[in-house]
């Protein structure tokens, strides 16, 4: 296949604090440990995106997997199957779409999914595609029922249906599309329909990143930002990362300020440590809500349970904002525990805030025997 520049063409897309709708976005996007892009750190995500395969830090068996797929597909000069990336916020996902396109040598074209509001914005980008460039729709899943079904043939026949004329003399023709590639990215997997899922050739689950893995993106971005971060700096920022990329490269931001101001102009443990101090990240990589969540259910309740009802009262935070930006790290972290009767607050947590374990009262039931 006869390599050609892949610029990025860049459809309407939503905001980045509706990258799952509804108010937890808008919370979401808001907190420094958020995975969710806000403000101008798009521009910031350009500068320390990776051009190509090699580049890319983690995901080693992905990547090693979709370097087969792009040497097959360009052997056999033909398209890529369609992929699926599916993880939270942060990870990886829209970089990946970008360096599949420039790996193919072919042309990027971005949406996401509340923007494809109706079937003329899916045609009108059908009809732009040539033979094997990429189509990467982020959110997927918000597609509405309407696109969702007239992607289908587009995915599976190449072809799409256009209805013409009004009333009785409405008929649909079919037009013949380029073979394309259609890269979907997704950050609530169980809100796609079984349908769509199918459609996908490769289906790839992004992970949290190791310790290991965010220091050499810490030291990256660093370098790009051209100021010098050390390896305990670089290895302090990763700690408090949560996992994410897109959280660790906002913290080198904001430490180079620090450093700069009232550092040494160099990144290392001290300043990091005065830094993520004086924002809020404990070494943990909690937050001053994710605490506050804690604290609550420790100082107030015992450690729980608690109905997430109460939680939400007790932070003045909607309910959904507790369950989708909140919640889901202390989960996966093991610092909070769901069970039937609400949540609870784990050995973990007690361990993290210096806090005591609670003393289980005496049991007043005899033995049986």
């Amino acid at each position: 296949m006869a390599a050609k520049k892949a610029p990025q063409n860049v459809a309407p897309r939503a905001s980045a604090g509706s990258a799952s709708g509804g108010v937890a976005d808008d919370e979401m996007a808001s907190r420094l440990a958020s995975g969710a892009v806000f403000g101008e750190e798009e521009r910031f995500d350009r500068i320390f995106r990776p051009s190509t395969l090699e580049e890319f830090v983690g995901q080693d068996k992905h990547k090693d997997n979709l370097r087969v797929y792009v040497e097959a597909a360009r052997r056999r000069q033909e398209p890529l199957d369609h992929i699926l990336l599916c993880g939270p916020p942060g990870l990886g996902k829209t970089t990946l779409a970008h360096i599949l396109a420039k790996e193919m040598g072919v042309e990027l074209f971005v949406t996401s999914g509340p923007a494809v509001e109706h079937k003329g914005v899916l045609t009108g980008l059908l009809t732009r595609v040539a033979r094997a460039d990429i189509l990467f729709i982020d959110e997927i899943h918000r597609l509405s029922a309407t696109v969702e079904e007239a992607l289908y043939p587009a995915l599976e026949d190449f072809r799409i249906d256009v209805m013409m004329g009004d009333g009785a003399y409405a008929e649909s023709i079919q037009l013949d599309i380029k073979p394309f590639t259609l890269v979907g990215a997704t950050t609530r997997t169980g809100l796609l329909t079984k349908p769509l899922q199918e459609r996908f050739g490769v289906t790839l689950r992004l992970d949290f990143y190791p310790v290991a893995d965010l220091e050499r993106i810490v030291a990256r971005s660093a370098s790009l930002l051209e100021i010098e971060c050390d390896r305990d700096g670089a290895r302090a920022l990763a700690e408090r990362s949560r996992g994410t990329p897109r959280i660790a490269n906002r913290l080198v931001r904001r430490v180079r300020d620090f450093a700069q101001v009232e550092g040494t102009g160099v990144i290392d443990r001290k300043i990091v440590d005065l830094s993520c101090d004086r924002l809020g990240i404990d070494s943990g990589g909690l937050d001053e809500m994710d605490r506050r969540l804690l604290f609550i259910l420790i100082d107030h309740y015992d450690g729980g349970p608690v109905g997430v009802e109460t939680i939400a009262a007790a932070l003045a935070e909607p309910r959904d904002t507790i369950e989708d930006v909140y919640e889901p790290y202390l989960l996966q972290q093991g610092f909070l525990g769901r069970t039937p009767r609400g949540r609870v607050a784990t050995k973990k947590a007690y361990a993290h805030l210096g806090a005591p374990l609670p003393q289980k009262p005496p049991s007043d039931q005899g033995s049986l025997f």
